[in-house]
């Protein structure tokens, strides 16, 4: 009789519920068990595992790493998908192994690398795979140059983190003054420069930004599975253009994908990002871990986390290859469960709680509740968040 496999999920996405959902429907009829522990008790993650905990708060990320062991070992856990602390646990990958379990990530090497934008664009740049220009900025007047050669060459200049994922800290940058027209309608990512010169030369902090053109649509999100031998297995891309989602093997996308998976170790499931430089794919970013979106390629008969933790317990799932490619989609939100918990241990009630007689605290009653996921859009900026800082999505 073949045992369960038990998986375990960090601190990750909400969107990861329906990664929990592929496992359980995975083709081999494999039993499966799924561990989950997070920050947040109303994250639609606790409530979809079959065995959840809250993480303990402020741990380091040194410290995290032995909390991170003593949860594998006591639950035998088999594979471990990390996303809080990735780049710290992977420096640990043999500690891991000598209690029985796999981290389904890329070593520690590959997601240093892309940890850091720059070091990310100088090393694809070698390769011969396109960036788009770039500033490393940390001060005001370095941030005007910036943006000045952007717009002589007829770009509109955005700056993000250096570090981080995702849209997080992503503004486009305007000349037009501040006016009710920034107030009007939803909260826009356009800032008046002279608004941000002004908060950077205010600040006590320095900012570690990169300042690129705006790059257009279509943006291209390839899925990658790679194993340990640094063969591909799968490479599919998702297209996003608007609201509307396709699928795609163009080798313009598809190749240049393979290359940096292949060429930097980028091991079990990662995702790889283009968007457009005119007429040109640019690469935009490279996340070392599976991406919020990839349950969408169950859409044209590929169940990809399955395939990777069988490439993790050292099985062989074969070449990922997709029978069809679903057609054009849309995302939308929809109600999943949250697990039912006593008010006081909510964050918010503590707060009262801690102030509020024993006798009023005592009166809380048990409740149940429901929670829609935030959109793919909203899941994007969420998703931005380091792998060493707290997620709280």
């Amino acid at each position: 009789m073949v045992s369960r496999v038990r998986v375990w999920l960090n601190r990750t996405y909400a969107e990861n519920v329906f990664f929990m959902d592929q496992l359980r429907r995975n083709p081999c009829g494999r039993a499966v068990e799924i561990h989950a522990t997070h920050g947040d008790a109303d994250s639609p993650i606790l409530a979809a595992a079959d065995a959840a905990a809250l993480e303990p708060e402020g741990l380091s990320p040194a410290a995290y790493v032995e909390y991170a062991l003593d949860q594998c070992a006591r639950h035998s856990i088999d594979v471990f998908v990390p996303v809080l602390h990735q780049a710290t646990l992977v420096e640990h990958r043999e500690e891991f192994a000598a209690v029985g379990t796999a981290l389904l990530a890329p070593p520690a090497e590959a997601v240093h690398t892309f940890q850091d934008k720059v070091i990310a664009y100088e090393a694809v740049e070698k390769l011969g795979i396109p960036a788009p220009p770039w500033w490393r900025v940390r001060t005001a007047e370095e941030l005007v140059t910036a943006v000045d050669a952007l717009e002589a060459d007829g770009h509109k200049a955005c700056f993000k983190p250096a570090s981080g994922a995702g849209g997080v800290g992503f503004r486009i940058i305007t000349r037009t003054p501040f006016s009710l027209m920034h107030l009007n309608g939803f909260p826009s990512p356009y800032v008046p420069l002279d608004m941000v010169v002004e908060a950077l030369e205010q600040a006590d902090e320095t900012v570690d930004w990169l300042v690129m053109p705006r790059l257009e649509q279509p943006e291209v999100s390839v899925d990658c599975l790679t194993g340990p031998d640094g063969r591909v297995r799968m490479a599919v891309g998702r297209t996003k253009n608007g609201r509307r989602r396709g699928f795609t093997l163009d080798p313009q996308w598809i190749e240049p994908s393979r290359l940096l998976a292949e060429s930097f170790g980028l091991h079990y499931l990662t995702n790889i990002q283009f968007r457009m430089l005119g007429d040109e794919p640019v690469l935009m970013d490279v996340n070392t871990r599976p991406a919020g979106g990839l349950h969408q390629l169950s859409q044209c008969g590929i169940n990809a986390p399955w395939a990777a933790v069988r490439l993790a317990l050292g099985e062989e799932p074969g070449d990922v290859i997709p029978p069809f490619l679903g057609q054009d989609y849309t995302v939308v939100a929809g109600p999943r469960a949250v697990r039912p918990v006593s008010l006081p241990q909510q964050r918010a009630e503590l707060d009262v709680a801690a102030s509020a007689p024993e006798s009023v605290v005592s009166t809380q009653t048990t409740q149940t509740a429901q929670v829609a996921p935030a959109p793919q859009s909203a899941q994007t900026t969420q998703a931005a968040q380091t792998s060493d800082s707290p997620l709280t999505v």
